[in-house]
């Protein structure tokens, strides 16, 4: 057993997770989107991003850039609830809500492929 890929699988099956939790609700409603759990899902993707530096392989570069494009995501995602909250001060609107569920929607789609390609590859591997 592979202790590197169990801990980039761990991540990455986290990560997917803790984002369907934050994307699950109304899209527009901001009851439904909790700032902690975009933060532990920024840190997590953190995480399994940065496990996946070193790898060499044809597939750690397609997992690597599907990390990377989560990433890019949920920081965009991140920087608009920060600067609608405390530079432009106007809140949490239904817009503003949208906006930042769509990114972290997308970052979603990015840990759903990661995650395809990683059963891919576990299928790969003769015994």
């Amino acid at each position: 057993m592979n202790r590197e890929k169990v801990w980039f699988s761990f991540f990455m099956i986290l990560a997917l997770t803790l984002n369907f939790g934050f994307f699950y609700g109304e899209i527009d409603d901001a009851i439904h989107h909790n700032v902690y759990e975009l933060f532990a899902v920024v840190i997590v993707n953190l995480i399994a991003t940065i496990l996946k530096f070193g790898d060499r392989t044809q597939m750690g570069a397609m997992l690597l850039a599907t990390s990377l494009v989560a990433m890019v995501q949920l920081i965009a995602a991140s920087i608009v609830w920060v600067f609608v909250e405390h530079i432009q001060h106007t809140g949490l609107t239904p817009s503003n809500v949208s906006t930042i569920v769509a990114l972290s929607g997308g970052a979603m789609l990015a840990n759903i492929i990661s995650v395809i390609l990683l059963m891919i590859e576990a299928s790969r591997f003769e015994r």
